[in-house]
């Protein structure tokens, strides 16, 4: 869950178990005692080293690639010396292999890591600190938070794990330890202490909640542990919490869907909308039927927190919500026309309101190769896409495609020869046909893009 990229050990470090944290909630001050002695300041982290340690792990993942062919393979002056030595028949591959950490967060071997320490492997094993080692089953990986949740297969008996703490409850200034196991050849512990709560518009991930602390990284450490004073995992436990259980339960990842459009606050803004600074996020846009709409919220609102937790900006509302389990309801306070309101919204899944239709399109034209959907709220949750659009979105594309070099996932087709893409039946049936050339939109990034291309 740390960043795995300082090769310098940079001092200053975003720390995340999934890249994603929890901010301070409005919470009463727990007393801090700041040390006024030399005997004080003597202090060991060994017994909470020793408690959390054992509950993290080595990730070893592998995977096989595809290689390049060698330059001489098909050669054969050398193939007559050489034989296969040179280049196996068929396709060459060679195993791929990624190391990172992970915390154990349930006695019966549920293990939390990254996505991407794991991503499109093949076997995974992990390795605790007493040398036992484990393979374990993937049963949840979600790119968006960038959190995996592995089971150990066979794990004997109960196994050690971290216990969750309150990230809410950090405050600039605590001290926290970092403890990894990045290469695999033993555990490395660093400390030091919180430098900065909520950080978003990091880049990592798309729901970007960051704790920063100067404590010390290396690299390999993705899906380390970082811990308070007490030992207790403080990295991401909202979000964690959340994976995990819907891991445990056997389902897919399901977000609760909010059904609008939002935007961050600029100074401008800020000042015509009659606050002091920019804070919260704007709703810009609404799906009819959503639980915003159901909820009464309007264009033009003003979010400013989410059950009690203040909202800085797009991302923190972000990950308030997503991390809202399904059923029940969030409180939002919001400010309409300079008037501070509270409503309720419903906490539901996106639904699948059309037939996915899922084809791929096979034809000679700019979409060869593409998979398309008929979209849908839970599609366009999925993919990203604005979910107040309607028609026909791009899941995917093969690679070396001829659709790669004009259409992208997250494509909305709108128009392609002055017929309106309402299904994916209709693109099929239009690609179908050779006009010779070829005029199409396509709804990207909330701008239309148009493009005409020559068959």
């Amino acid at each position: 869950m740390f960043p795995a990229m300082l090769p310098d050990r940079t001092r200053v470090a975003l720390i995340a178990v999934a890249c994603l944290f929890s901010a301070p909630a409005v919470h009463a001050e727990d007393v801090r005692v700041v040390p006024d002695s030399a005997p004080q300041i003597r202090y060991s982290f060994a017994p909470i080293v020793r408690q959390v340690a054992p509950a993290v792990v080595n990730v070893y993942a592998s995977r096989m690639v595809s290689q390049a062919r060698s330059p001489f393979e098909d050669d054969p002056f050398f193939r007559h010396f050489f034989g296969d030595a040179i280049g196996p028949s068929g396709p060459p591959q060679r195993v791929q292999s990624a190391l990172g950490s992970g915390v154990i967060v349930d006695a019966s071997g549920i293990i939390v890591t990254n996505h991407h320490v794991i991503a499109n492997s093949d076997e995974i094993k992990v390795a605790l600190s007493d040398r036992r080692e484990f393979e374990c089953d993937v049963i949840l990986s979600d790119e968006r938070t960038d959190l995996a949740v592995l089971r150990v297969r066979d794990p004997g008996g109960a196994l050690p794990f971290a216990e969750f703490g309150d990230s809410d409850g950090l405050a600039v200034g605590d001290l926290v330890i970092a403890i990894g196991d990045p290469f695999g050849v033993g555990q490395t512990v660093t400390s030091g202490i919180v430098s900065a709560l909520a950080r978003t518009q990091v880049g990592v991930s798309d729901y970007q909640f960051f704790i920063q602390t100067d404590a010390a990284i290396n690299p390999g450490n993705s899906g380390g542990a970082l811990v308070d004073m007490e030992g207790r995992l403080v990295g991401v436990p909202t979000a964690i919490k959340f994976v995990a259980e819907q891991a445990k339960s056997g389902g897919g990842l399901r977000r609760p869907w909010f059904g609008a459009t939002l935007q961050n606050v600029t100074p401008d803004m800020a000042e015509a909308l009659g606050i002091k600074r920019p804070v919260g996020t704007l709703v810009a846009g609404m799906s009819a039927n959503g639980p915003a709409a159901r909820a009464g919220l309007k264009v033009g609102d003003l979010l400013v927190a989410i059950d009690g937790f203040e909202i800085d900006d797009l991302d923190g509302f972000g990950y308030r919500y997503s991390t809202r389990p399904i059923g029940g309801s969030a409180k939002l306070s919001i400010i309409r026309q300079g008037k501070p309101m509270t409503v309720e919204v419903g906490l539901v899944a996106a639904p699948e309101t059309v037939p996915r239709d899922e084809r791929m399109i096979r034809a000679i034209s700019p979409f060869q190769g593409a998979v398309v959907a008929n979209l849908s709220p839970a599609v366009a949750e999925e993919l990203r896409v604005p979910n107040a659009l309607e028609g026909v979105v791009v899941k995917s594309v093969e690679t070396g495609a001829l659709a790669g070099r004009f259409v992208q996932k997250g494509d909305v087709i709108l128009e392609v020869n002055g017929t309106k893409i309402d299904t994916t039946k209709t693109l099929e049936k239009v690609t179908q046909s050779d006009p010779g050339s070829w005029r199409v939109a396509v709804q990207r990034g909330g701008e239309v893009v148009r493009f005409a291309v020559r068959s």
